[in-house]
């Protein structure tokens, strides 16, 4: 588990979650994922891996609020810094 996430981790999540990550870049930090082509399913897998390899919990209401992929990490981020 690491102590912190990064673009690049969460890329890699959404790659084994989606597959569907060539497009995705830094620029695309603050774009909604509605903007960016994944529907709440997608996003829920990809908060399930998150789950699993940052053992972190993550209410369904918190799922909700991760608009886009800099809402998933400042999200995880402030999650392992309480650790």
């Amino acid at each position: 588990m690491s102590s912190s996430m990064t673009f690049g981790d969460l890329k890699a999540i959404m790659g084994r979650c989606t597959g569907d990550i060539e497009q995705l870049t830094e620029d695309h930090l603050g774009t909604a994922f509605t903007d960016l082509g994944y529907d709440s399913l997608a996003v829920l897998e990809i908060a399930s891996q998150i789950q699993r390899e940052y053992g972190l919990q993550i209410p369904d209401e918190a799922i909700e609020d991760m608009t886009s992929p800099q809402s998933v990490i400042d999200y995880v981020n402030t999650g392992l810094a309480a650790v």
